[in-house]
C-alpha cells in the first residue's frame, strides 16, 4: 500500500467516525451535533442574541438562525425580546432544553479536544500543519468551514457553515 493510500484511508476514517458518532447522537437524542452545540453556548453563556450564538460558535447568524427554529418548535429554546430594546431578540435554554442538553452524551469533538490538549504543544502543532497541508494538497483551503464536526446534518440544519 502507498503512503498516499494510507493518508486517505485515514482521511476516510475520520470522515466515518463523524458519520457514525453523528449517526449515534441523533439516534440516542433526536438531536444533531449542531443544535447541541448551539445548546452548549447557550448553557454556557446564555442566554444569547443569535449573532452572538454564530460569533461563538463559528457558524453563519443564517445557519443558527434555522437552528434556533428547529430547536424552538422542539420546545427546546425559547425566543425572548430584550426589554429595554424590542428589536433585540434573545435564545435561552428552556428547562426541558437544559435536561437534554445535560442527559446528551459528549460530543466527539469534546473528546478530541481533551485527547488533543493532552498532546505535547509540540505534536500539537505538527498534527495542525499537517493537517493544513493536507488541506492545501487537496485544493482544500478555500473552503469555508466551522470547527464545529458534523457531516450530513448541515443538509438538515441549512448549508454548510461559512
Amino acid at each position: 500500500m502507498t503512503d498516499h493510500d494510507q493518508i486517505l484511508i485515514a482521511l476516510r476514517r475520520i470522515t466515518r467516525a463523524i458519520d457514525l458518532q453523528s449517526r449515534q447522537l441523533v439516534k440516542q437524542t433526536g438531536l444533531t451535533a449542531p443544535q447541541l452545540v448551539v445548546m452548549m453556548a447557550l448553557d454556557k453563556d446564555g442566554p444569547l442574541c443569535p449573532t452572538d450564538i454564530a460569533k461563538q460558535i463559528a457558524a453563519s447568524p443564517a445557519t443558527v438562525t434555522t437552528i434556533v427554529d428547529r430547536l424552538e418548535a422542539l420546545g427546546l429554546v425559547q425566543r425572548r425580546e430584550k426589554p429595554t430594546d424590542r428589536r433585540v431578540t434573545h435564545i435561552l435554554l428552556t428547562a426541558k432544553g437544559e435536561a437534554a442538553y445535560r442527559s446528551a452524551p459528549e460530543l466527539l469533538q469534546a473528546g478530541f479536544l481533551s485527547r488533543f490538549r493532552s498532546l505535547a504543544c509540540w505534536e500539537q502543532h505538527m498534527l495542525l500543519s499537517s493537517l493544513e497541508r493536507i488541506a492545501t494538497l487537496m485544493d482544500a483551503q478555500a473552503i469555508s468551514a466551522s470547527p464545529i464536526l458534523t457531516s450530513e446534518e448541515w443538509a438538515t440544519d441549512e448549508d454548510p457553515v461559512g
